[in-house]
Formats: C-alpha cells, structure tokens, sequence
C-alpha cells in the first residue's frame, strides 16, 4: 500500500499547476515592447513633453475562463512621487474583449461599457510618459482578468480606489514594461 501524499506536497503541486496557467495569460503590443523605449507617440503633450499622446494598441490572450470582465492599468513606479504615476485606469471592459486599437483612449474606440479614470494628470483616459529631463522611468501596463462583471465605484474615484477594488477582483494578470527618458 501506498502512503497517503502529504498536504504540503498537494499544495505545492497545485500552486504550480496555478502558476503555469497563470503563464497562459498574455498581453501583447504591436505599439510597445517588453523592456524597449516608448516612441514620441506615446509621451505626454505637456509639462515639458511633446509627443502624440497616444494610448498603444494592447491584445491578450488565455484569460482564466471564469473572468467576467477586465482592467488595464498603465503605471509609473519611478515616479518623484512617493507613490508612483497612474497615466490610465481602464474598468468594466467587457470579458468578450480582447484588444484595445492604438489610440482607443484619445478617439473614444473603447469597448461598449468601459470606463476610464481620471489619470494623475488630471484628466480622463491616457496620459503618456514624462519623466523628469535625464531619468528613465518604467511604463507598467496591466492587463487584470476579474471575477466581477464591473467594478462597484463613485463618480470620480481615486486611482488608488480603483487600485484596490481591482486588486481585491483580479484573478489573474499580465504585463508589458516599457522605458522612457528624454
């Protein structure tokens, strides 16, 4: 007779069998690249930057199947802040959706349903990359697959709300870091 499987063993190979899958989630660009510098298109048009503004096109792919809708989130870490750069919050995107075209925030192309967030500066959608002159900041773009069909938020709620409530919501995520410096 065969010993019963010890419970750590159980855990361990189910944390991987999760964490493979977690893998199967992906966010790709045909406008950003993994570790590779933003182009103009993409920087800020303001505070001392000139560029398009653009948001970049964004697919994923492999979402758990229980996701009922997603969240994008676009983020600065390296921002002078003390607590980072929101430059855009998309919510309530449809779980029938797979792609954002390039530009979908600055020409309203958005999915049906979705709602964007006012940025950090101070205005609703995408707000490129402008990192102080010298410094190379990063551009963390987030794709989060959530178990709720919409995020229960107020008119006008902070980014760090909306931080919250995704996270609380995210079954599974997947990134693109890009760069920038000017």
């Amino acid at each position: 007779m065969f010993p019963k499987p010890h419970a750590l063993g159980l855990a361990i190979a189910a944390s991987l069998a999760s964490a493979a899958h977690a893998q199967d989630f992906k966010l790709t660009s045909t406008s950003i690249a993994e570790g590779a510098q933003l182009t103009n298109e993409f920087v800020y048009n303001g505070f001392g930057c000139t560029g398009g503004n653009l948001s970049p096109q964004l697919s994923w792919s492999n979402a758990p199947e229980s996701t009922k809708s997603f969240a994008l989130t676009a983020y600065d870490p390296d921002a002078p802040t003390g607590s980072g750069w929101w430059h855009w919050n998309v919510v309530n995107i449809p779980a029938s959706a797979n792609s954002l075209e390039e530009g979908a925030s600055n020409d309203k192309t958005l999915p049906s349903g979705s709602m964007e967030i006012t940025n950090d500066y101070g205005s609703k959608g995408f707000g490129g990359a402008c990192p102080p002159q010298g410094e190379v900041h990063r551009y963390i773009f987030t794709i989060h697959a959530l178990g709720v069909p919409t995020l229960d938020l107020p008119e006008n709620p902070s980014n760090a709300l909306v931080g919250y409530m995704i996270g609380v919501n995210t079954l599974q995520s997947a990134k693109i870091t890009a760069v920038f410096s000017h």
